[in-house]
């Protein structure tokens, strides 16, 4: 059985590995013209460690792509978004870098929130990485292979997934002296540049390998209020050191040490307007909340004669946009001990990301100084010990510990400026105001230079996840054919969040505040006018209840009869904080000594200004502790194989994977989330076929899901709690849907049967829908006055889930003058319709798309140099990236670019 061979020394294997898979088709590093029948033979022969070990892709049983570094090089593929274009049913969803997320099968594309585990786990050279955003934001350079394991994960890999892995493994230091350069010239003033140079410290002790990536470059829309500023710009410098020491052939050590230094990339605020947004809703009531078209066609903002509507629909103007800053840095301590048979490993890491996001509205009106940002600063401490037996007997196996810590410190912040009470006024109150002098001081001052730190779920969170696992898989080898693999996994999760949304700077206007909210006292005063329900006045305003002689009114009435009386002195010093605030702004913005003085129109005015004021700091509440999730969770795996021949493997898996629920707030209101549990059974086979030069697998899978995570409806208890007018509140946060189910077929293959050509081809028909989701929100058409607040979507496709997705790669290499030739690649990715909103709203739809990367070099055939034309998004394909009813996401357009790439 060929599976069953001695294992190589690891100091041996790190030194062989890159000849290995030099020799494989899938590196693509083919061998010279006149032998083409090595190429041929080769294509058998491509390993992967996505199971902790070095074996043949063809005796795995997994649907697994790989990806080598080598073809992303071709074609200067470093991000997240060129990666996840060669591999099926995978896809990376297009946020910001925060927001970004990947999918597997179309699990996990839609909605992430900082307390939630993302469903792909990301794995770079043995590190799980438990942050979505550690990935969006980062170029993949010197790169040895990349691993797509589908399915859950978790009975050996790191920490565990729920829909499957990407593994990233760089190339590792060797004791044979190597330097690799490349350098790119793009469009829009791109230059991209790396380095990767390596070989012996002390001969056949200690090794090192450095690399360095620069990527600079404007994007492709420009903001004409800042032409410096444009969307999306790239700016990103990173460095990375690897030291391998091997005093003897039973150790080895890698150290690794990388770091990303802080840079701003302008990514939020990257959309359009709608330029016919729909009018009516789907039963033909009109739609009556205020857009910006109308909000712009305010005098307010129409009195600036160099600005226009048609500036609003066609350019992104912004007057206080700044790059998204993020940075990273980590270290990795690698050890290996050969035992008794055995290899013990302790992978030893920590992680640290920075993200800080200062967004703006699209204006170049002072209505935000930042419209909305979070501040994060995230870090991760993991460790992994683990024992490997050797191949070979009636059973190998795997089994160790997994610990990691999560610390995520998080600040959503939002600072107003002198236009946002204009903007955001309804229109009688902006009416009212905007009437006289008086009233435009206080539209302004409502909330010009006021700082909140709130957000749903909330506004500053302080998350702190430990997770406890121990694993183990074993290999049974029945007989040279049949294999059955099981394995298991017990993960204890403990998970808590604190929280609290605050004011943090109550602007010029500070007497406009509010006196209390939600229990927070603020120190301000409320007008009556300035209440949605029952309240306790005093003297016209509302003050706390149980304030001496205060009296009870019905909200809304200048003169309402008295109901109740209480002598309650407890508050009394708060009453007169409340009428001093009062009379003060009285003052401060009509020229009278006291609240007493006031018409009843001007009180209405400033009823107005606060009204505004309470809408956009929103919900207000002091530190408070969520929820905690803890609970252990299983996973296992089991899967037989059986080897029909020595080209044709079958085999069938059966794999269930659990995601921790979440400890969240919604509001200031402590909602949990259930934990998301998914079962999945795979069916499949991998054949070598036409002598080798056609590798071929294929596998059927269904996948149920109970309780998935995603963006669902819900009873909001903190305004039904705090209202309290007989009316049921809702609004939108991380929750579950019911159930899931996606079922679909898988192809990935490769052909290298023609000399000097190899083509890489994968394809995958997704079937995902929701099983069950009787509770889903309306679509927006569906959410006319009087409709319900929920709607059943049971049997409709799964948001953010392609039916189609494919990509195929090609390879031509052309002998010319000797040593010389001309190099072709290209990489087609297409990916069918899908809906980008989890409400599923017809407005939603991103239509089919198909992506051409491209390129023409030439050098010499032992890859000591070559320069290419590379042009990306070759046939420029516009597909937008999201839309709504009312804004889209434009494409990417076409770039053109020369790389040259040099080796010593």
């Amino acid at each position: 059985m060929t599976t069953k061979h001695r294992l190589r020394p690891l100091t041996a294997l790190i030194t062989t590995l890159s000849a290995t898979l030099a020799s494989s088709a899938f590196s693509q590093e083919a061998a010279a013209p006149a032998e083409p029948a090595a190429e041929a033979q080769a294509l058998g022969a491509v390993t992967v460690r996505s199971r902790n070990r070095i074996e043949k892709l063809q005796d795995v049983p997994l649907s697994i792509s790989v990806i080598q570094g080598a073809e992303l090089d071709r074609l200067g593929a470093v991000g997240i978004d060129d990666i996840t274009k060669r591999a099926a049913n995978v896809s990376w969803n297009l946020g910001n870098q925060r927001t970004s997320s990947i999918s597997i099968r179309g699990i996990g594309k839609i909605g992430q929130t900082e307390a939630q585990d993302p469903s792909v786990g990301i794995i770079v050279d043995g590190v799980s990485y438990a942050y979505n955003a550690l990935t969006s934001s980062f170029d993949f350079v010197d790169i040895d292979t990349i691993e797509v394991t589908r399915g859950p994960q978790g009975t050996l890999l790191g920490k565990n997934a729920s829909v499957g892995n990407i593994i990233f493994t760089t190339k590792r230091p060797s004791f044979t002296p190597t330097a690799d350069f490349t350098l790119g010239f793009r469009q829009r003033d791109g230059l991209f540049a790396t380095a990767a140079i390596g070989g012996p410290i002390v001969d056949g002790l200690v090794a090192w390998r450095g690399t360095f990536s620069a990527n600079r470059g404007a994007g492709d829309i420009k903001d004409p209020y800042n032409r410096d500023i444009s969307y999306t710009n790239t700016d990103r410098i990173s460095g990375r050191v690897q030291f391998l020491v091997t005093p003897s052939t039973d150790f080895k050590a890698r150290f690794a040490f990388d770091l990303q230094p802080r840079a701003g990339e302008t990514t939020n605020g990257r959309s359009f307007p709608v330029i016919s947004p729909p009018t009516t809703y789907s039963n033909g009531a009109p739609i009556t909340s205020l857009t910006n078209e109308q909000r712009l066609g305010r005098r307010w903002f129409k009195d600036n004669t160099g600005y226009s509507l048609s500036d609003y629909q066609n350019t992104l103007t912004t007057d206080s946009v700044r790059g998204l800053v993020t940075g990273s840095s980590g270290a990795t301590a690698d050890l290996n001990w050969q035992v008794a048979g055995h290899t013990l490993t302790s992978i030893t890491a920590y992680k640290r990301y920075h993200f800080n996001a200062v967004n703006d509205d699209p204006t170049p009106f002072d209505v935000y100084r930042n419209a909305g940002g979070f501040w994060n600063d995230y870090w991760q401490a993991t460790q992994e010990v683990r024992l490997t037996s050797a191949p070979g007997g009636f059973v190998d196996y795997q089994t160790g510990l997994y610990f990691i810590k999560v610390n995520n410190q998080v600040d959503y912040r939002r600072w107003w400026g002198n236009d946002a009470g204009a903007w955001f006024a309804t229109n009688a109150q902006y009416g009212r105001l905007d009437a006289d002098g008086a009233g435009r001081d206080l539209l302004r001052n409502s909330l010009a230079n006021v700082k909140a730190s709130y957000n749903s779920p909330t506004g500053v969170q302080d998350i702190r996840n430990k997770s406890t696992a121990i694993f183990a898989q074993a290999n049974w080898h029945f007989s040279d054919a049949l294999t059955l693999t099981t394995g298991a996994r017990f993960t204890h999760e403990d998970r808590r969040n604190a929280g609290t949304s605050r004011i943090t700077s109550d602007g010029s206007a500070p007497e406009l505040d509010p006196s209390i909210v939600n229990g927070v006292l603020l120190g301000g005063f409320d007008s009556y006018l300035n209440t949605g329900a029952a309240k306790w006045v005093k003297d016209g305003l509302v003050v706390p209840a149980g304030t001496a002689g205060a009296v009870q009114v019905a909200a809304g009435t200048a003169n309402a009869p008295t109901v109740a009386l209480t002598t309650d002195t407890t508050d009394a010093a708060r009453s007169a904080s409340a009428l001093a605030a009062a009379d003060k702004a009285a003052a401060k913005y009509f020229g009278v000594a006291s609240w007493n003085a006031l018409s009843a129109a001007q009180k209405r005015q400033l009823a107005d200004a606060q009204a505004i004021r309470r809408a956009n700091v929103g919900v207000l509440f002091p530190t408070t502790t969520a929820e905690p999730y803890k609970a252990t969770q299983p996973a296992w795996v089991l899967s037989p194989s059986y080897k029909f021949s020595r080209d044709l493997t079958g085999y069938a898996s059966l794999q269930h994977g659990e995601k921790a629920g979440i400890a969240q707030f919604v509001n200031g209101v402590s909602t949990p989330v259930k934990p998301e549990k998914t079962d999945s059974f795979e069916l499949g086979f991998k054949s070598a076929l036409l002598n080798k030069t056609l590798i071929l697998n294929a596998d059927v899978f269904l996948t149920r899901i109970k309780d998935y995570q995603q963006s669902v409806r819900i009873v909001d208890n903190y305004t039904t709690t705090q209202t309290n007018d007989g009316t049921r509140y809702y609004t939108s946060a991380t929750g579950n849907a019911p159930k899931v189910e996606v079922k679909g077929l898988e192809v990935d293959g490769v052909y290298g049967g023609i000399r000097d050509l190899t083509v890489r081809f994968s394809a995958a028909y997704n079937d995902a829908k929701y099983k069950s989701f009787p509770n889903a929100a309306q679509r927006v058409e569906d959410g006319y006055p009087g409709s319900s607040p929920y709607t059943d979507v049971s049997g409709q496709p799964l948001a953010g889930a392609a039916k189609y997705t494919g990509n195929v790669g090609v390879d031509y290499r052309q002998a010319v003058w000797g040593d010389k030739e001309i190099n072709y690649t290209a990489n087609v990715a297409f990916s069918s319709s899908y809906y980008s909103d989890v409400n599923l709203s017809a407005y939603s739809v991103v239509p089919k798309s198909t992506t051409v990367d491209a390129g023409i070099g030439f050098g010499t055939r032992n890859k000591s140099f070559n320069v290419s034309l590379i042009v990306k998004n070759l046939f420029n394909d516009d597909t937008v990236r999201n839309i709504s009813s009312t804004s889209y996401t434009p494409a990417i357009p076409r770039s053109v670019g020369v790389q040259f790439m040099a080796r010593l």
